[in-house]
């Protein structure tokens, strides 16, 4: 697997509405994408750091894994996954790691907030880290 970089950092917030402006006025980030992702149950607020993004997450249904994870943290937010751009593709990552022993939240790619190609590697796996995968955008 050759991983590229960090391709963002997702972070799980109870409001976008509250949460963009904290990134904007006290950051000074600027948010330049919202997107809902229907099948993950989510909204997204993108900001840029030099080469790699914030995805601030917003479940949109409690039975959401972004709701859950918040519920989890007393109603709070936090850092709910760390995701590296993926130069060989998500396929043949997921392919690697499952060889070597590793658990598969998903067994091949979806699509994912941007449009990119993604996977998730089970925390019980990552030393208790949730992993995306990421197709790299620069490929």
């Amino acid at each position: 697997m050759d991983i590229s970089h960090i391709e963002h950092i997702g972070i799980a917030v109870p409001s976008l509405e509250e949460a963009i402006p904290f990134y904007e006025n006290m950051l000074g980030l600027k948010c330049f994408a919202i997107e809902e992702v229907e099948d993950q149950k989510v909204k997204t607020a993108f900001f840029k750091v030099g080469q790699t993004k914030i995805e601030l997450l917003e479940g949109t249904s409690p039975d959401s894994a972004i709701s859950k994870f918040i519920e989890k943290n007393g109603g709070r937010g936090g850092i709910q996954h760390v995701a590296f751009a993926i130069e060989d593709g998500v396929a043949n990552a997921l392919a690697e790691v499952e060889a070597k022993g590793g658990k598969l939240i998903d067994k091949a790619p979806r699509k994912g907030a941007e449009g990119l190609n993604i996977a998730f590697l089970h925390p019980k796996s990552t030393c208790g880290t949730l992993i995306e995968l990421c197709e790299d955008p620069n490929k």
